[in-house]
């Protein structure tokens, strides 16, 4: 039998005042909610890299609060992908790359490129774009994964050059944005951003059922039979990571969801 790779799964960012007293106990210091987010989930989309560069001390911060098997993964800067021509993106990515997340070390996980809803597929420009991301920065391993929100993307080029360079397609569930479920990497990010306030774990049982099986078939180098590819490609078997995030809708909710998702996980490992 082949061996699965390792399903993480977490939330965006760790400081949202709903959170105190619903996930955060109530009385917890603000500067214990990392730690503390650290123990009940296994990932966190940081979202505070789109808008503005840290300081290396942050990033050693953070991989010193998480514990061993923990990672981070970062929105890269908005300045990489909010642009008219992205072939001219690569002042931007070095300096993104260059603001200290090699003190993430092992904590380093995938780097998120998301892109307006208003930018559409134009092949060659988005080609140039991937070209100019390296697959190491200073020794450390460097896995991409681009979220594209256009309906233009839903496109089998765009799949296969990502596939090429093995840059992941984020599996995004947002609403008017291309579902796209091909495996184009040796990983598997997922956005799960359909979840609702009146849920208590985010989602239903039902749906959180659902994506624990889906997220064991990528796992174990599969493919989920209820998601259709754009660009279907055999299934290799190879072991796979998966990053499943609960984003956006039910916020509220979203760590209890990613743990509920984890129960699950657990439960039939």
């Amino acid at each position: 039998m082949t061996e699965a790779g390792v399903i993480r799964s977490g939330m965006g960012g760790f400081t949202f005042e709903p959170w105190r007293g619903t996930f955060y106990p109530e009385g917890l210091r603000q500067a214990d909610e990392l730690a503390y987010a650290t123990r009940h989930v296994t990932s966190i989309e940081i979202n505070g890299t789109y808008y503005s560069s840290q300081k290396p001390e942050t990033f050693a911060k953070w991989a010193a609060t998480a514990p061993d098997g923990f990672v981070f993964s970062l929105k890269a800067s908005r300045f990489c992908t909010n642009r008219k021509v992205l072939a001219g993106a690569g002042d931007s990515i070095a300096k993104f790359l260059g603001q200290g997340i090699v003190e993430l070390g092992d904590r380093l996980g995938p780097i998120l490129w998301q892109f307006m809803a208003t930018k559409a597929f134009d092949p060659a420009d988005f080609e140039a774009f991937l070209d100019l991301l390296p697959q190491t920065y200073e020794g450390l391993r460097l896995r991409h994964c681009v979220e594209v929100r256009h309906m233009s993307f839903f496109d089998p080029a765009f799949i296969e050059m990502c596939r090429a360079r093995g840059v992941a397609i984020s599996l995004s569930e947002n609403e008017g944005a291309p579902f796209i479920p091909d495996v184009t990497a040796d990983f598997v990010y997922a956005r799960l951003m359909a979840g609702s306030e009146d849920n208590p774990a985010c989602y239903t049982p039902q749906d959180l059922d659902a994506w624990a099986g889906r997220f064991r078939t990528f796992a174990a180098g599969g493919a989920p039979d209820d998601l259709s590819a754009v660009s279907p490609k055999p299934a290799d078997a190879r072991p796979r990571d998966v990053f499943a995030y609960f984003i956006r809708e039910g916020k509220t909710r979203a760590p209890l969801g990613a743990m509920a998702l984890l129960e699950r996980l657990k439960a039939s490992s």
